[in-house]
């Protein structure tokens, strides 16, 4: 048993903890919790706890469906929302099969193999999201439109304002677990906050959205409002984002900066820029998982729909932001399409493999956009070389099976899985006959 392990035991029988909660993710990124007696934990290190993968969307078939979850000593916290009376804490897990081989399929295992790949290479990676969610007056009725809580708009400061108190509990509980945030501020959209995260290194950082997630839907329960990461809630308003800013470290020092390169970015950091542009279509069906995703990232309000890139082009899909010459720490990229609700171990999985490949490759980086690309014309982009996101789910997952860069970067079972599960959420949505539909074919003139 390693220190880690004897730390988290020691604080558990110091603090009274009753439960300990172990979670993961399936491949769609919905959190999965099991609960097991503190007396069972030193076992639980040891020998992992056994359940059915077969019964976890994605995870593995029926014929191979014993798994165990592998308690990560190093992600132990305590749960600040559950009180001081019966302690409960949380630990993200690994998945094994029963030779305590990683699954394929674990999407935490997929993430650390492109971290691998990265470290392969010399590099680490830090990242920070800006994470865009929705919230509503409670209303158990999907078939209703929801009603924002407010109907502020960017940067707005509203006396007594439920959002204020909801994003100052929030933040209490994050920094009660040691989630660092950065900022928070109301968004453009009514309802619509925004809280940033302390930058940290991905996979950290896949682990705590996952906890983000779960605080703000505690939270949202206990207020009686209710919490929304789906890409486009609203028409007419904006789409709920994760802007994500990433970077390269070789030990302690900066890879993407470079002071006297263009706007700052060392030729790592505009090869990794590379990558990403050229293999944007490839990943965005993991960036922007759902039918929804695509209602945002073409439906205006800044939400990127081409693949190009401006320093300071907020309608770009990367923007590279200004950092002080004495600051070379903070040179980054941000990735501005990618959406709340993405598996974030899969989306940065994604992400850093195409970056990579930028820098393994020596791509050569395209011009940059200086104006609103989508206010071109069609032949002007063409012109350009700008080629445009996928438009639908459908046309992602095309253009995601014909990629080389993720069957591999998934790996062959979590690869097939997505591609299936998603074509069946298309299949559900096109079938369905929408009340728009119905007004414009059944109206009486």
């Amino acid at each position: 048993m390693d220190r880690q392990q004897e730390y988290v035991l020691r604080t558990i029988e110091e603090k009274g903890v009753r439960f300990v909660r172990l979670w993961f993710t399936d491949v769609v990124g919905k959190l999965k919790s099991v609960a097991i007696a503190p007396a069972e934990l030193e076992k639980a290190f040891e020998e992992g706890i056994g359940f059915d993968g077969s019964s976890i969307q994605g995870l593995t078939r029926v014929y191979e469906a014993d798994m165990l979850a592998r308690p990560d000593a190093a992600t132990f916290q305590l749960l600040p929302w559950r009180g001081t009376d019966y302690p409960v804490a949380r630990m993200f897990c690994d998945i094994t099969t029963r030779d305590d081989e990683p699954a394929r399929t674990d999407p935490r295992n997929i993430l650390k193999r492109a971290l691998e790949s990265a470290a392969d290479m010399g590099f680490t990676c830090y990242v920070h999201p800006e994470v865009e969610f929705y919230l509503f007056q409670q209303e158990s009725d999907p078939e209703k439109i929801p009603v924002p809580i407010d109907s502020a708009s960017y940067f707005d400061h509203v006396t007594r304002s439920t959002a204020h108190d909801f994003r100052r509990d929030a933040i209490l509980n994050l920094e009660e677990m040691g989630i660092s945030v950065e900022f928070s501020h109301h968004e453009a959209g009514p309802g619509q906050n925004e809280i940033d995260l302390h930058y940290s290194d991905a996979l950290s950082m896949a682990d705590n959205l996952m906890t983000f997630k779960a605080v703000i839907e505690e939270i949202a329960v206990r207020q009686g409002v209710q919490a929304s990461f789906m890409p486009k809630p609203l028409g007419n308003v904006p789409g709920s984002g994760m802007h994500t800013h990433i970077s390269l470290f070789e030990g302690e020092r900066n890879a993407f900066a470079d002071p006297t390169g263009p706007y700052g970015l060392s030729k790592t950091g505009r090869q990794f820029m590379a990558g990403l542009l050229r293999h944007a279509r490839e990943i965005t069906a993991v960036t922007n998982q759902h039918v929804n995703s695509y209602k945002r990232l073409w439906g205006g309000d800044e939400a990127p729909s081409y693949v190009c890139w401006g320093p300071n082009n907020r309608s770009a899909l990367i923007r590279v932001p200004y950092y002080k010459p004495e600051k070379s720490q903070s040179a980054r990229l941000e990735y501005r399409a990618i959406d709340s609700s993405a598996n974030p171990y899969l989306a940065f999985a994604a992400m850093i493999r195409a970056g990579l490949a930028g820098i393994a490759g020596d791509y050569e980086l395209p011009e940059q956009a200086d104006t609103d690309v989508s206010l071109m014309s069609t032949m002007e982009r063409q012109i350009l070389g700008i080629e445009s996101l996928p438009e639908s789910l459908s046309q992602a997952l095309r253009v995601m099976r014909e990629s080389e860069l993720m069957a591999e970067g998934l790996g062959e079972d979590c690869f097939a899985y997505f591609l299936r599960e998603k074509k069946h959420e298309w299949r559900e949505y096109s079938t369905q006959i929408t009340t728009e539909e119905r007004r414009r074919f059944l109206a009486t003139f």
